[in-house]
């Protein structure tokens, strides 16, 4: 993404959180991470986030999905050469909509737009405010905002982005900057 995308997508970040009512510090407001997944089509397929912390033990992030937006389908599977279990997380809404999808029995009709063919897990679970659900390691799944967009808490043990398993080979994790 081109900088000045990324300062954009940060400032429209910041009025979701503040919609949310999340408080962020000014080195948190100035370190959003904006990600792209390398597809170049943020707002299709990306997502905003603030990482409070990451230790061996556990994750905090905060997270902003635009309208329809969409992290797409992906597990955190273990590593054994770091003795990483895989990522463990929970999921609470603090705004909007979310459509997480899971591996499981798929519904019959998705309400969120699938937008390529490297979606393959349709067992949808619908999160409204104050509303969460727990993934376990090494299981597929995606998430879309509804037409608000959404703001998402997620509690996890510990975070290794850069290792996760995406159904799109054409995904990169870390973002770049041109």
């Amino acid at each position: 993404m081109k900088a000045k995308d990324i300062e954009k997508a940060r400032k429209e970040a910041l009025m979701m959180y503040e919609k949310a009512q999340i408080v962020l510090t000014d080195s948190e407001k100035a370190n959003i991470e904006i990600a792209d997944f390398g597809l170049n089509d943020f707002y299709n397929t990306g997502l905003s986030l603030v990482t409070y912390v990451n230790t061996k033990n556990c994750c905090a992030k905060e997270m902003v999905l635009h309208p329809y937006q969409t992290c797409p389908e992906h597990k955190h599977a273990p590593i054994k050469e770091i003795n990483y279990q895989g990522k463990e997380e929970t999921f609470r809404v603090r705004y909007g909509k979310v459509y997480l999808y899971v591996e499981g029995e798929a519904a019959k009709k998705v309400s969120g737009r699938i937008l390529d063919e490297y979606y393959t897990v349709f067992n949808e679970i619908e999160l409204n405010p104050g509303q969460q659900y727990t993934l376990y390691p090494n299981t597929w799944h995606w998430f879309q905002a509804g037409k608000e967009g959404a703001v998402i808490s997620e509690f996890s043990t510990s975070s290794y982005d850069e290792c996760d398993y995406f159904t799109n080979p054409n995904i990169k994790r870390i973002p770049t900057v041109e």
